[in-house]
């Protein structure tokens, strides 16, 4: 009777192993994609809102059953592999102001631990193409 409850248990834990898979290979993956950011400075009236590449899609991560106050858990997030930096000028800036922001475009993508110099590791953030300043598009090529 041991045998067959081990069966069931093991049948089970295979059957939601492939439950797990399935439901992760509807999500997206995480690569790049091109998105409408905005970028805004103090001491300049507008916000500058263009397209660019970032990283975006979903990675696999593993939430421990027991979670112990000693040990640490690193969740991988979608982040950036190889960027290059691009630099757009911010118009009608206060005199003494650096009206250039340079910013990351992303060339590849990896699940990795976030990257705080690259990406928005929280939780809950604004929108990639949030303004508090008067909106400002910049022309496409």
């Amino acid at each position: 009777m041991v045998v067959v409850w081990n069966n069931i248990l093991l049948l089970l834990f295979c059957l939601a192993v492939l439950l797990v898979m399935a439901e992760s290979s509807f999500l997206p993956p995480c690569e790049p994609v091109n998105e409408t950011v905005a970028v805004e400075k103090e001491g300049c009236p507008k916000c500058l809102v263009f397209q660019t590449t970032i990283c975006s899609g979903h990675c696999i991560t593993k939430e421990p059953v027991y979670k112990s106050p000693f040990s640490s858990v690193y969740q991988h997030v979608c982040t950036y592999r190889d960027v290059r930096y691009e630099t757009v000028r911010l118009p009608d800036c206060s005199p003494g102001v650096d009206p250039h922001i340079t910013y990351p475009v992303a060339l590849s993508c990896d699940c990795s631990l976030c990257t705080m110099d690259t990406s928005d590791c929280t939780i809950e953030s604004l929108q990639p193409d949030f303004c508090m300043s008067q909106r400002e598009d910049f022309p496409a090529y």
